[in-house]
């Protein structure tokens, strides 16, 4: 099976030998650059710690609670205990309610499903250049196997591995990086956005990778429809950021890394670990 690099710079065998086999600063374009595959000496163990505390979700709910608490020490020496618990619910609460407004104030018009539609359709051109796809596809985040995790769009192929999301933003925003590590749409830092990308991605490939029996990196994406998007193709904290219409040729520009045993192999590994987000 060819080996090329992923996200975290693994070197193409077969390719030309590069200066520094190393990954590109965050932000840099990667219009040419594969995920990459290949096997591993054995496959990932179960999550540990350390794997639970990188989703973004329980990051969030840990600085959250560290505040809260904080807050809670500080009213309750200097008022009292149920001032300062008051104080800290409310601390939450707020945090809860800033971060939905935030999160809602310019997207609340999309219609996701449209934007998938159409990056749906982009995919199923694909299918006869060898491509297999998997949609709207659940990524458990716990040994029971529960899930809050989307991917839109799941696809392996000729090229690797990639974690789609589709997203539907405001067209009236601009969308700029800055310093190649954020990520901005208007005045809102979609650095969530995109740690949440990056951990669904890196956690269908550690699942699919324990199926298979081999290392399958995933790339995580995301395909923004409505702003323009004044790059072809940027990595912005190990995602890339495109603009929806160039989806297919995101894809279609790559080169072959994985064999037609390959994708089928690692497409019947996916279809029945990461189980559909919607089932009939």
């Amino acid at each position: 099976m060819a080996i090329t690099e992923r996200s975290n710079a693994q070197q193409a065998r077969g390719q030309p030998d590069q200066a520094a086999e190393q990954r590109p600063p965050e932000g840099e374009p990667v219009a040419d650059r594969p995920a990459g595959h290949g096997p591993a000496e054995r496959p990932p163990g179960p999550r540990g710690l350390g794997d639970r505390l990188g989703d973004p979700a329980v990051r969030q709910w840990i600085q959250r609670g560290a505040v809260a608490l904080v807050v809670l020490v500080a009213v309750s020496v200097v008022l009292n205990v149920k001032l300062g618990l008051a104080a800290a619910v409310l601390v939450v609460v707020g945090d809860l309610v800033r971060r939905s407004r935030t999160a809602s104030s310019v997207e609340a018009w999309q219609k996701a499903s449209a934007v998938e539609r159409k990056t749906e359709r982009q995919l199923k051109s694909l299918e006869k250049n060898g491509y297999r796809v998997l949609h709207a596809r659940a990524v458990p985040r716990d040994d029971e196997g529960v899930s809050d995790g989307r991917i839109d769009h799941l696809v392996i192929g000729p090229s690797g591995v990639y974690a789609i999301d589709s997203e539907a933003w405001d067209k009236r925003l601009p969308v700029r990086t800055l310093s190649h590590r954020k990520l901005f749409h208007g005045p809102f830092n979609k650095k969530d956005r995109l740690d949440e990308t990056r951990w669904e991605a890196d956690l269908a490939g550690k699942i699919i990778s324990e199926q298979v029996g081999f290392e399958v990196p995933v790339q995580g994406s995301v395909a923004i429809y409505g702003p323009s998007i004044p790059w072809k193709v940027m990595r912005v904290r190990d995602v890339d950021v495109y603009a929806g219409n160039r989806a297919r040729g995101y894809l279609r520009r790559r080169p072959r890394v994985l064999t037609v045993t390959d994708v089928e192999r690692i497409f019947q590994a996916a279809q029945e670990s990461l189980p559909p987000k919607y089932p009939d």
